[in-house]
């Protein structure tokens, strides 16, 4: 398509939404994204971007700008809730070493000075109420204004409005397991590798952030009690602490340092089977939420906006830019999110005679054949959609 004439609108100012105006807005296209916050900011704390979404960030040319806030990866180790290390994977036998831990925050503000820079305009306080499609698409903002696009794509998250107008209403439903997301100052001198502590019904994961400053601490309890599905919901921290009350004192350490801390609950989502009709078309968790347990939230959506804009540049309309969109993505958005699903009991054995077999198994593999067991992630980090065909 000739992108130079072609007007698109983004709902959502997240990872995916501005990565989609900058990489449409450096093919030519007139982009404006519609962020119903008064200011570009986000709730949560770490997040990782594995090599698969480093690439990405590479094509649109923000290589450098995320590497200067980054901490590179160097190693994934598991740990026993309180017999100590299982297994210590190190990340530099991947074919690429582009594996980050970042702030949140930090990655949104290179991706929106990415955006702007590429000419992309960013309105704030644009709340969306409802979304058309057709030849010329039309958003509703919640003020009774109106605009119109020849693409409108929602990167609107898990409570998308542009989804149900392709899927209908889905209802998601509770895996039965809650997160507590927290920041904590990096008093250990933590260095730049993923800890993963695995307990019976529970585990915490914890990575360095800002130059090994903060540590980011993200913990999952298997639980019957239901918990709202929001970022932004508080807890007392005295309930985190007492969660994990009967973990080594390594991790009890951590977690007696958190002052402020966030809970949600888990939800398991249908990938879409409509991702695209009529001049509308979403993209990351309004597609495919994800659980977290493969850390690849924020990759898929990077993933997500490079394929959506190559299709958009290489195909002769927006029907066929569209369809090869879906074409390429949905089969691997579900089996990542299949993958993720899949995870967390790994971590949560309770039975200690497996819990001890796995983790023998475990130690076995990474002594006798840790390049084996780093392979079978090559499905998933070795996937470079800029040099897909």
């Amino acid at each position: 398509m000739k992108l130079d004439t072609l007007k698109v609108c983004v709902i959502g100012a997240g990872i995916g939404g501005l990565a989609v105006a900058r990489a449409l807005a450096l093919r030519g296209a007139d982009v404006s994204v519609l962020e119903q916050a008064p200011e570009i900011s986000e709730v949560g704390a770490g997040l990782q971007i594995s090599p698969n979404g480093f690439a990405v960030l590479r094509a649109l040319g923000l290589d450098a700008a995320l590497r200067a806030r980054a901490v590179q990866a160097e190693a994934v180790c598991l740990r026993d809730y309180r017999r100590g290390e299982v297994l210590r994977l190190d990340l530099g036998a991947l074919d690429s070493q582009d594996y980050y831990f970042i702030h949140r925050a930090d990655l949104i503000e290179v991706l929106a000075e990415g955006a702007r820079e590429a000419g992309a305009r960013i309105r704030l306080l644009q709340k969306v109420s409802s979304v058309e499609g057709g030849a010329q698409p039309r958003i509703h903002l919640a003020s009774g204004a109106q605009t119109e696009a020849d693409l409108v794509i929602g990167a609107d998250g898990l409570h998308s409005v542009v989804r149900p107008v392709l899927n209908g209403i889905s209802t998601p439903f509770f895996t039965r397991q809650v997160a507590w997301r927290a920041t904590v100052p990096n008093l250990w001198d933590r260095g730049p590798e993923v800890q993963v502590h695995m307990g019976p019904m529970r585990h915490v994961v914890s990575y360095p952030l800002r130059g090994g400053a903060l540590l980011n601490l993200v913990a999952v309890q298997e639980r019957a009690a239901w918990t709202e599905e929001s970022w932004s919901q508080r807890d007392d921290p005295v309930a985190l602490r007492a969660a994990f009350g009967d973990f080594s004192a390594d991790l009890r350490a951590m977690l007696d340092a958190v002052e402020e801390v966030h809970l949600w609950g888990l939800f398991r989502h249908p990938v879409a089977k409509v991702w695209q009709r009529d001049g509308l078309a979403l993209l990351g968790d309004a597609a495919h939420p994800t659980l977290p347990f493969m850390a690849q939230g924020a990759s898929m959506a990077l993933e997500d906006a490079w394929v959506l804009a190559d299709a958009l540049r290489d195909e002769a309309s927006r029907e066929a830019a569209l369809d090869r969109y879906q074409a390429r993505r949905e089969g691997r958005a579900a089996r990542v999110v299949d993958a993720a699903s899949r995870n967390a009991w790994k971590y949560h054995l309770s039975f200690p005679p497996l819990r001890w077999a796995a983790h023998t198994a475990l130690r076995a593999g990474g002594a006798l054949a840790p390049d084996r067991m780093m392979r079978r992630f090559d499905w998933l980090y070795g996937h470079d959609v800029t040099r897909a065909a």
